[in-house]
């Protein structure tokens, strides 16, 4: 399971080995929003050199723009996996594999009206293996200023996502660099809403994400206790008298696994899953 994900800019290659070892689960060099367009064509230089004996997950333009046409152009090579911005339809995907010329994992962003009414479809992809929201640019283009505004699209994407056979969604990035406690509240909402894990800006926003998404110790004895109260059967009665039941041996696996992933991460601060 991937918790964490940080974003690089491409047009800093002095900041792509500080972030492989940063203790990301992922890495995203970005070609896109963090890289001015006069900046793009030297940014493309210095991923596709270090990608040549590193890996990492690129962030490429939009649809439809000449930025992306040669993003694909400079990608060709490798195997890498792509982040598609603004992606409205799975003909979107279609002709990134075509340009490409080769298969390709992609992780589709969902930034405009068009592209949150195509969730589902885009979802189910055979090359998509992941989609995500983009909010910043999504409030844009619908126009909205207040979070709650949000929580609908949110949900439904967690539910294509599903539907799809996918695994849950990450969350958006935290913009507010200053604002640690802000950041661990909304991860901990995101986990609750079905969200997995969030992509960062900054690797000192990473243990407040695992350590907002890591389970309590409690949450953990629960799921414990709810898989050993069923065991092989449908219905059970917990020590503490409460009565468990198939429908909750899924929550009770992911909460487990969750907890294994978080563990692994080596970025949870101490005593965080107290």
């Amino acid at each position: 399971m991937i918790l964490t994900a940080l974003y690089v800019p491409g047009d800093r290659p002095e900041r792509f080995d500080q972030a492989a070892a940063s203790g990301a689960d992922r890495v995203i060099l970005d070609l896109e929003d963090a890289v001015a367009p006069d900046d793009r064509p030297a940014a493309r230089e210095a991923v596709v050199a270090w990608l040549r004996s590193n890996d990492a997950e690129v962030r490429v333009n939009a649809p439809g723009t000449d930025d992306l046409a040669a993003d694909l152009r400079a990608l060709r090579f490798g195997r890498q996996a792509i982040r598609l911005p603004k992606v409205e339809s799975p003909s979107d995907v279609d002709a990134v594999i075509a340009a490409l010329g080769r298969p390709v994992a992609v992780c589709a962003l969902i930034e405009t009206a068009r592209g949150v009414e195509a969730a589902y479809d885009i979802a189910r992809h055979p090359a998509v293996t992941a989609i995500a929201l983009g909010e910043a640019d999504l409030r844009s283009d619908l126009g909205i200023a207040a979070d709650e505004a949000l929580q609908w699209i949110r949900t439904r994407i967690v539910v294509a996502a599903r539907a799809a056979g996918l695994a849950p969604p990450m969350q958006s990035v935290w913009t507010q660099l200053d604002d640690e406690a802000g950041l661990e509240t909304s991860c901990r909402a995101g986990r609750a809403w079905g969200f997995r894990g969030r992509t960062a800006i900054h690797p000192r926003q990473l243990p407040v994400i695992v350590e907002a998404y890591r389970p309590t110790r409690a949450e953990v004895a629960h799921a414990r206790a709810v898989l050993t109260a069923l065991g092989g059967t449908a219905v059970s009665v917990l020590p503490s008298g409460g009565m468990v039941d198939e429908a909750m041996r899924g929550a009770a696996e992911q909460t487990i696994a969750l907890d294994a992933a978080a563990a692994s991460s080596g970025r949870t601060r101490p005593g965080a899953s107290g």
